[in-house]
């Protein structure tokens, strides 16, 4: 399917523009982005340096040109799991949502609509938030999906699960009515109906497609000695111990090391509460990193003194293996340093990307050391193109990609969403 026609959009909540490079490589020019972090507008700038760019769209909104299409990821925080899902009683966040409509009631020529957020805007409780959306797009005079396209990278081969709503709209007087028969664009329509689940599309190894093979890696990535010797300490209790039967993350303080029964049930555990008073799901938790310890008492006293583990970092005393029998090392595996602890999973895809700095570590088979994924390699996560410039900050754009769209699954969606329009759209 081919888009032969030229057309222009704006990029609003533009980050460092993934929407962008999905629509300019379909023909489309971009009017006008909106973006209020100054250090993504400087991204923006050093490749996209012919887009006019505003701060705040609420303040600067009057500014829009004309256009033909409206994209953007709007903030995700007041729907996300990971804030308080105020949702659009956020009064700073979740009415940006209705500037957006406000934009729309003033532009009347915008003929496509295309927005991405995180897919607990569309599950359980906050469904009304869903179809508040569909409510408010309709009244306009938009086709909308009739229901939540949820969507994942690798569900178009990337090896990443980060499941997205994507909010499609197109303007019912210049929808072609042999291809969007109802009032509705179905799933079977986009073709996304014939994609497998996320889960189902991964394999051992996928991960591995996006690493830059031929890259000369920066030492600043590779891990320090302190936390590779973490890494191989914790090897070394996976070797010693049957790990595999415990079934929860492993937290030291829960093992009750060199304590007795009676003084391990009541005495204040690592946050200062009687084992009595904590909930059902937390007992459970520690009841089975306790057993876990008495089943293997004589090696995990000999490894704890070993390597002084209770003086350390309290997210190296905590470890989560999530492999199974598919992997035998740690070398084999992706892993993470969180708040939560060390986290070891498959390699069959990468965690989802996020805003916060946990970025993924691998084992350089060349340099034989455990290193960070690259920021060029987080960019082939989200499907950017090679020549993207990035600022100077890795921190910063581990962050700017964590915010970022994936440009492929943008590039199909609207791909499909321009086919749907009658042949002489440009005149109406």
């Amino acid at each position: 399917m081919k888009n032969n026609k030229s057309f222009t959009f704006v990029d609003l909540f533009a980050g460092i523009g993934g929407f962008h490079q999905a629509l300019e490589s379909l023909g489309g020019t971009c009017v006008m982005a909106s973006e209020i972090d100054l250090d993504c507008k400087e991204v923006y700038k050093n490749n996209f340096s012919k887009t006019p760019q505003i701060g705040d769209i609420n303040k600067y909104w009057k500014e829009l040109p004309k256009f033909d299409m409206l994209c953007g990821g709007f903030p995700c925080q007041p729907f996300s799991k990971a804030g308080k899902q105020k949702g659009f009683d956020d009064e700073d966040r979740g009415n940006l949502f209705y500037k957006i409509i406000e934009i729309l009631q003033n532009h009347p020529e915008c003929k496509f609509l295309l927005l991405e957020n995180v897919s607990n805007l569309t599950t359980g409780k906050t469904k009304e938030w869903w179809n508040k959306i569909q409510e408010e797009l309709q009244k306009l005079n938009f086709y909308v999906t009739d229901e939540p396209i949820v969507l994942s990278p690798c569900q178009f081969g990337i090896p990443q699960i980060r499941e997205r709503v994507y909010i499609m709209g197109i303007r019912t007087d210049i929808k072609d009515d042999t291809k969007l028969k109802n009032h509705y664009i179905h799933k079977e329509d986009l073709g996304v109906d014939k994609l497998k689940r996320p889960i189902d599309c991964l394999k051992i190894g996928d991960a591995w497609k996006v690493l830059e093979s031929n890259q000369e890696i920066d030492e600043k990535y590779y891990l320090s000695e302190e936390q590779t010797k973490i890494l191989d300490i914790w090897d070394e209790f996976r070797a010693g111990t049957n790990y595999k039967t415990i079934g929860v993350p492993i937290w030291l303080e829960y093992f009750g090391f060199n304590k007795d029964e009676d003084t391990f049930r009541n005495t204040p555990d690592y946050q200062k509460v009687l084992y009595r008073d904590l909930p059902d799901w937390k007992k459970r938790f520690v009841d089975k990193n306790r057993q876990f310890y008495l089943d293997n008492k004589k090696f995990i006293d000999y490894w704890i003194n070993k390597y002084d583990m209770l003086s350390k970092n309290s997210i190296y005393k905590k470890f989560e293996w999530n492999c199974g029998t598919d992997c035998k090392y740690l070398k084999e595996t992706i892993i993470q340093f969180r708040h939560s602890g060390i986290r070891a999973k498959r390699p069959t895809y990468f965690p989802t990307l996020v805003a916060i700095n946990n970025t993924p570590i691998i084992w350089d088979e060349n340099k034989k050391r455990y290193r960070k994924i690259t920021p060029r390699e987080a960019a082939n996560l989200q499907s950017f193109r090679k020549s993207f410039i990035f600022g100077q900050s890795d921190e910063k754009t581990y962050k700017q990609l964590g915010n970022a769209v994936n440009v492929k699954i943008i590039k199909k969606l609207a791909q499909k969403l321009i086919w749907f329009a009658k042949d002489n759209w440009e005149d109406m």
